[in-house]
């Protein structure tokens, strides 16, 4: 059996719990300090390292017992974050093992707090430590670590969706998920459940099973000029009408991306439309809050129009080198943003919907129009 210290996430008794794969009441937890180091926030994720530093004291917990099917899992859980076992000597006299990050792959800066991180970052963690775990024994360590970003950003939405606004006046019955198989995963992920659900009369569904895709929470915003009365679009090619076999490949959509983890949707708003279109926002109208397809993804939009000074030189070819993307845009007034609708020549729902949204509002907004920047 084997002693570990840990000095980080893992202190929170609920992600431990998924790793470990058994209750806490399971596993033998003590407090103890680990003399000259250091437990330092990570720049480049919500997680601390540990670093030797003289005179230094590291707080964390020691796990005693763990069983080889426990080190296993350890192992794969913290090899998603290059992370190697060494041997210490704890304050109390016991000798253990610690998760040391491997040399120069991570910046630090200042001290690591535990109630901040659960404060922030504990409910997302858990979310994406489920997701990983399940992996165990059907990828490589390195598979997970290139797929992580996006298991964090459905992490996120799971977040998200536990604040949703939506489902007054509808029936909150019950669901039984028999079980949940994971047929695809890579950039998304494709889950087959197997539940019943409560029935208007009462009565339990039979056991059905439905696919799902997988995808991340994004926001959406239709940036409007209300001084000149026109719009934004950006214009790219989209796999979906591939897909389909569409004769238009290329969309005319709102500015989009989506929510990375720890940021608003109003945050992703204003970054995307700096992204996409170099453009700054001067303030976000709310629109909608709306799953795309509820019937079979969890994708979820946040749609905004966004007030902006859209004059003619803004128009250009944007986007982000390392996200592949290449991206054009237009300026239309709201007269084609509308003939465009009726006559069915806008393909995308979030553009349709923020359409009509402004063709209510628009009056309300050009009230405002002085204050734009002329």
């Amino acid at each position: 059996m084997t002693s570990l210290f840990f000095y980080g996430t893992l202190r929170h008794v609920p992600l431990l719990e998924i790793v470990l794969g058994r209750p806490a009441g399971d596993i033998d937890v003590v407090p103890d300090l680990l003399p000259d180091h250091a437990v330092l926030v990570v720049t480049e994720g919500p997680f601390p390292c540990i670093v030797p530093q003289p005179g230094g004291l590291a707080e964390g917990v020691l796990v005693k017992g763990l069983s080889p099917q426990d080190i296993e899992r350890l192992d794969f859980y913290e090899g998603s974050f290059a992370y190697d076992l060494r041997d210490v000597t704890l304050q109390s006299g016991e000798v253990a093992q610690v998760y040391f990050p491997q040399e120069g792959l991570w910046t630090t800066k200042g001290p690591w707090s535990l109630p901040q991180w659960q404060a922030d970052w504990a409910a997302l963690s858990c979310f994406a430590a489920q997701e990983v775990m399940d992996y165990l024994g059907k990828y490589s360590v390195d598979q997970v670590a290139g797929m992580f970003p996006m298991i964090r950003m459905r992490a996120a939405a799971m977040v998200n969706a536990a604040q949703s606004q939506q489902g007054q006046g509808t029936l909150h019955g019950k669901v039984d998920i028999d079980r949940i198989d994971r047929v695809y995963t890579n950039y998304f992920a494709l889950n087959e459940y197997h539940l019943s659900h409560q029935r208007f009369d009462g009565a339990m569904s039979d056991t059905l099973v439905r696919a799902v895709f997988l995808a991340s929470d994004a926001a959406l915003v239709l940036p409007y000029d209300p001084l000149r009365d026109r719009v934004l679009l950006v214009e790219q090619m989209r796999m979906g009408p591939v897909a389909r076999g569409d004769r238009a490949l290329w969309q005319f959509e709102p500015v989009a991306g989506r929510v990375d983890p720890g940021e608003t949707p109003e945050q992703t708003a204003h970054r995307e439309s700096k992204e996409e279109a170099n453009i700054d926002l001067q303030a976000l109208e709310k629109v909608a809050e709306v799953y795309a397809s509820p019937g079979c993804s969890t994708e979820f939009f946040y749609i905004y129009v966004g007030i902006a000074d859209l004059p003619d030189k803004v128009t250009g070819v944007g986007g982000l080198d390392t996200e592949d993307e290449d991206i054009r845009s237009h300026l239309l007034s709201f007269e084609a943003l509308m003939d465009m609708v009726d006559t069915l020549q806008a393909a995308n729902s979030p553009l349709v919907i923020a359409a009509y949204w402004l063709a209510r509002h628009r009056d309300r907004l050009r009230l405002r129009a002085p204050l734009a920047t002329p």
